[in-house]
């Protein structure tokens, strides 16, 4: 067993959970009182952020160990839960990079997080080119279709 403590608290306007339109959204992340302001500093030095966060509205009877249609949508192939970037995940663990707008103290303002409002955030990193990958990255048709509208305004 593992135990994690979140280190911060996202705060935006969206309350519900949806598929598209993340494009616009800014979120506030707070840390935590056990952290001081020193443990962001320089952090606005990066354009980028990695945000690791947890579903924390998925309830268990959702959580999916095997294959589904992504989105459950039929028309889509049947794709192991590792395949895809769904929410119901078997640790309900969210990865996503956002552009950082600037640090006000102990909380950052970021666009691009695909997390609902209260989501607790496990753990924040800076992009580096150097951890990206150095080749080019392949992935199958149908997820280009499935996220045309996700990061949309």
């Amino acid at each position: 067993m593992i135990t994690i403590e979140p280190i911060a608290t996202v705060s935006n306007n969206r309350a519900t959970v949806e598929d598209d339109f993340w494009g616009s959204v800014q979120s506030t992340i707070l840390l935590n009182d056990s952290f001081s302001e020193e443990a962001v500093f320089e952090i606005e030095t990066f354009s980028h952020l990695d945000i690791l966060y947890y579903f924390h509205k998925v309830e268990e009877e959702k959580v999916i160990y095997g294959a589904r249609h992504p989105r459950n949508l039929k028309e889509l192939p049947l794709v192991g839960i590792f395949a895809q970037r769904g929410k119901n995940r078997p640790n309900r663990l969210g990865l996503t990079t956002v552009t950082l707008i600037r640090r006000e103290g102990k909380r950052l303002i970021v666009e691009g997080l695909d997390c609902i409002d209260g989501t607790p955030v496990i753990d924040i990193k800076p992009v580096m080119k150097e951890f990206q990958p150095q080749e080019d990255i392949v992935q199958p048709e149908w997820s280009h279709d499935l996220m045309k509208d996700y990061w949309k305004a």
